[in-house]
């Protein structure tokens, strides 16, 4: 292909060579650069490929894309330059040509929010697949493609990766897509190059405030904003206090849900309810369509991302007695994700992992009135040691007996990020153990639980690791509690 082909959605200036240059492939990555390849120069903040681009030429590059001047650099060598504006929003529009712009073959949902992007995406998915939408998936958890899952590195991945997935759902078949857009993902401009023809807003608040992430929330709102200027139909929360400031520059038209505010699809009559080894909640959905609908997911979050997802699939079938049906269903790996284990008490995993998720997930678990509330969580290595004194404060006032235990040590000795975590738990007047093996916390959960209890093992969520001096061990949650409910004999829910 002729590298112009790859320019089209670009403002850019041609400072050497010709941009009739052939190239033979789209590179990110100066060590795998060979002959005749076109490379994308991303400054990036642990390293800047323009320092790489004297290699990327020796090793037979045709062309380079940089925002900086590297005119020194390449002096000697026969390479054509392309000078952009932002090499990182350049990737992503050249990524969607060199695949054909599969996102043009793909109706594209992009759900974005601080919380419920995940449990949402499911949701969105289980319902267009069962009408016959086939539909593939990108998040946190996994990227689904037919009956391939690969395992997520990132939220949203690189735009390449991105575009590359798009071509490869188009050509197993599928004819939506459901992603979740995280602000990282928009800033970095991940998912430029197209338009999503849903963009979707969950709800907003603060997260991923830090040197490597977002200055301050402004910016991780106007970040999260950027997703209205690049969709065709806008569905958000109306209840959200940010919503006004997220939809106020929004270049498509917009629909609204809610629980609290006038909105095109209002929950009301909300009924919490339990049934063994379950919790749940239903509500009367009214607007654009009355129904009745039910959720084997507890707390008003939940109900929430139901709305959400019936504000997507309304656009797809007018069938709400399927959408009751699988919304009934879903259940989502990790994510207040009941493991039956036992009719007389309920455990759940959850990846509540700081303490604003943890209190959001608490709060709506006391309003089933358990006997207890009961949590087994820890905290990660190598990360802001505030975390676990927050996290411990919150368990101890409002769990009834907190667990404390290992969860992604890293290269930080467990007993001591326990310690920490102590601190907080201190601060309240909570009951607690520690027990630093996680195994082990969790059978001591389900050895002393009492009927009427709600067990919460928190921090992991879908992960099937424990990282320990730079190593992952296989360790997944659910399958030890599993494995203890059976050495403990535990009597299984009828629900499976």
């Amino acid at each position: 292909m002729k590298l112009i082909n790859l320019l089209s959605k670009l403002d850019y200036n041609c400072l050497k060579g010709s941009v009739e240059t052939k190239v033979s492939r789209l590179i990110y990555d100066s060590r795998k650069v060979s002959p005749q390849d076109v490379f994308v120069c991303i400054s990036g903040t642990a390293r800047d490929a323009h320092d790489f681009v004297t290699d990327v030429a020796k090793a037979g590059a045709a062309a380079v894309i940089v925002e900086k001047d590297v005119a020194d650099q390449l002096a000697g060598f026969d390479i054509t330059i392309i000078q952009v504006e932002n090499t990182r929003h350049a990737l992503a529009c050249m990524s969607a040509d060199y695949f054909g712009n599969p996102a043009e073959k793909l109706t594209t949902i992009g759900i974005t929010g601080t919380k419920g992007k995940t449990t949402t995406t499911y949701m969105v998915k289980s319902v267009l697949e069962k009408t016959g939408v086939k539909t593939g998936l990108i998040g946190t958890i996994e990227t689904i493609i037919g009956d391939e899952h690969i395992p997520a590195a990132n939220t949203t991945p690189e735009s390449y990766i991105v575009q590359e997935t798009f071509a490869k759902m188009a050509a197993a078949g599928c004819q939506c897509v459901v992603m979740e857009v995280s602000s990282q993902g928009l800033m970095l401009h991940r998912v430029s190059g197209f338009t999503f023809d849903y963009g979707i807003f969950t709800n907003l608040s603060e997260d991923h405030i830090g040197p490597a992430e977002h200055k301050d929330f402004q910016d991780y709102l106007n970040c999260k904003a950027m997703l209205f200027r690049q969709c065709r139909h806008g569905i958000v929360n109306a209840d959200d206090p940010y919503v006004d400031q997220m939809i106020k520059n929004a270049s498509c038209d917009i629909e609204t849900f809610g629980l609290e505010k006038d909105a095109d699809l209002k929950a009301s009559d909300l009924d919490l309810f339990t049934k063994p080894g379950i919790l749940g909640i239903r509500y009367q959905l009214s607007g654009k369509v009355n129904m009745k609908v039910e959720v084997d997911i507890p707390g008003r979050f939940s109900v929430y991302n139901s709305l959400t997802a019936i504000a997507v699939c309304l656009h797809f079938t007018d069938d709400l007695s399927l959408i009751k049906d699988v919304l009934k269903d879903v259940q989502v790996k990790g994510r207040v994700e009941i493991v039956p284990v036992s009719d007389k008490f309920t455990i759940m995993i959850d990846y509540a992992h700081n303490a604003m998720s943890l209190e959001s997930l608490l709060s709506s678990l006391r309003e089933y009135h358990p006997r207890r509330l009961v949590t087994v969580f820890g905290c990660g290595g190598n990360r802001s040691k505030a975390r676990r004194f927050e996290m411990g404060e919150v368990s101890s006032r409002m769990a009834d007996f907190s667990i404390i235990t290992s969860d992604n040590p890293r290269f930080e000795k467990p007993g001591e990020i326990i310690n920490d975590i102590l601190t907080g738990v201190q601060k309240a007047d909570g009951a607690y153990r520690m027990i630093e093996d996680r195994t082990n916390a969790i059978s001591y959960a389900l050895e002393h639980a009492q009927e009427g209890d709600v067990i919460i093992v928190a921090g992991k969520g879908h992960e099937d690791y424990q990282e320990i001096e730079g190593i992952k061990h296989h360790f997944s949650d659910r399958e030890v509690i599993e494995e203890q409910a059976r050495r403990l004999n535990l009597g299984r829910s009828s629900k499976s």
